[in-house]
């Protein structure tokens, strides 16, 4: 034998230390993607949760605008045998389309709890969020619009229009006006949450 030849010794492996090293070479991957994705819906979940907290906020906000607004009705001590000086909500078309428009409101809420739920169980899933979101735009147009229309109306009745005729009501009927002004203030309540509500709807899709 000469020196310069060299002796090469190969090393097999079996086939069972092949299938024992397999998966080493692709575990840290996997158990780094999936601890992201738990990360994501755990952050989704949280959100969610936070969604349904403001879904029974807004409700309570709703149903206290609804209420307040339905039951406001004062009659003045001072009447004759032919006048009685009284005022109602019904009395105006403005505020009788503000109790209907925010019993919707109520209802809407009530009915949105469960897609609420839905996304807190499953946080990845997109078609319930999308749902709300667009739900959610329509009931911000509506209150907008009963919040809007009636808080024009109380500021009529706190201070009139001279150049229409019009007297202000508020020095005459003050427990009406202030319990028509607490009611459009809970509707203005309403419309922030719902903005927000959708702002958050928005905020998991785009990260979805």
């Amino acid at each position: 034998m000469e020196k310069s030849e060299s002796t090469k010794i190969d090393v097999v492996e079996t086939n069972k230390e092949r299938k024992g090293k397999a998966p080493l070479l692709g575990t840290a991957p996997v158990v780094a993607a999936a601890a992201v994705q738990h990360a994501k819906g755990g952050a989704k979940r949280g959100i969610a949760i936070f969604d349904l907290i403001l879904r029974i906020a807004a409700f309570a906000s709703a149903l206290g605008a609804a209420v307040a607004m339905a039951t406001t009705e004062e009659t003045l001590p001072f009447f004759t045998q032919f006048f009685q000086f009284e005022a109602s909500y019904d009395d105006l078309p403005t505020f009788t389309f503000f109790v209907v428009a925010m019993a919707i409101v109520v209802a809407y809420l009530v009915l949105s709890v469960p897609f609420s739920i839905v996304c807190i169980v499953r946080p990845h899933a997109v078609v319930p969020r999308l749902l709300l979101i667009i739900f959610d735009t329509v009931i911000i147009a509506l209150t907008t619009g009963a919040a809007g229309s009636s808080a024009a109306i109380v500021y009529l009745a706190h201070n009139g229009n001279q150049d229409a005729n019009w007297l202000a009501i508020c020095q005459q009927f003050g427990d009406f006006c202030q319990r028509v002004s607490g009611a459009v203030v809970a509707a203005f309540v309403t419309v922030v949450i719902l903005i927000f509500l959708v702002v958050l709807s928005a905020s998991v899709i785009r990260r979805h």
